[in-house]
């Protein structure tokens, strides 16, 4: 049986009083995977993701990547935000070359990736584009492709489509998902819709709060593509959102 991509082994974080955002967190991520956080705010979905990406230290445990320990940020973990995060005085194609840029890559070789990932993304026609004149879903699609661009074991996505509108966000959620089928990444994506995880991933882990912990982790066993409105999807939404609710009953939200 193959390794797992990812190794979570009893991860803690606790921050400055004593805050406990995380308690032993273990999981295993195969490789290919596609694998969605969810929970309500504040159970640890992204300092979990933080951790993976080497953003943040864990107080105990450690994660491994390809059987090597986590200490720092690295070329092999792709990150995407729910902010864009582009610079605004390059263009497209000049925002995608930025990460092959600094690890050297000649200009030729580095412009021919970043047009690779742009027409990969659907964005082969405004390579030449500021982010200012791109739509969010064309921003969010560059940030994409620049993650990509370092060719990266595992793509780590932190509520990319959290700030798009509904009918945007459904047609980057099919975006995502061709481009995951064409390149097989090992995909981590942090949600609190529980729509989108199912149309996404083929595991969920429900994250339960105070303190943050995995409450239970549900395979996906829905065929691509996804109708939302089937039956088995309409069913699993339903187990979903009751554990949930469960978790936001705790937190004494409802």
């Amino acid at each position: 049986m193959a390794e797992p991509r990812i190794v979570i082994d009893r991860v803690s974080k606790t921050y400055e009083g004593d805050v406990l955002a995380l308690a032993e967190v273990s999981l295993e991520l195969p490789e290919r995977s596609f694998t969605c956080l969810l929970g309500p705010s504040g159970c640890g979905k992204s300092t979990l993701l933080n951790v993976i990406a080497g953003f943040v230290e864990p107080t105990t445990g450690r994660v491994l990547v390809d059987g090597r320990e986590i200490t720092h940020p690295g070329a092999d973990r792709g990150v995407v935000f729910q902010e864009y995060a582009l610079f605004p005085w390059r263009t497209a194609v000049e925002n995608v070359e930025f990460g092959p840029q600094i690890r050297g890559l000649p200009r030729a070789e580095r412009r021919r990736t970043a047009e690779r990932y742009l027409e990969l993304v659907g964005l082969a026609e405004h390579m030449g584009k500021y982010p200012a004149e791109l739509s969010g879903g064309m921003k969010q699609r560059v940030a994409i492709a620049r993650a990509l661009a370092n060719d990266p074991a595992v793509l780590l996505m932190d509520e990319p489509f959290g700030a798009l509108d509904a009918q945007t966000r459904e047609v980057m959620q099919e975006e995502l998902l061709r481009i995951w089928q064409q390149d097989r990444k090992t995909v981590v994506f942090v949600t609190h819709s529980i729509s989108e995880a199912i149309f996404l991933a083929d595991r969920i882990v429900v994250m339960g709060t105070r303190p943050g912990r995995i409450k239970e982790v549900v395979d996906v066993p829905l065929e691509h593509p996804r109708e939302r409105s089937t039956p088995p999807f309409v069913s699993l939404e339903r187990t979903l959102k009751q554990l949930v609710r469960e978790e936001v009953a705790r937190l004494g939200i409802i």
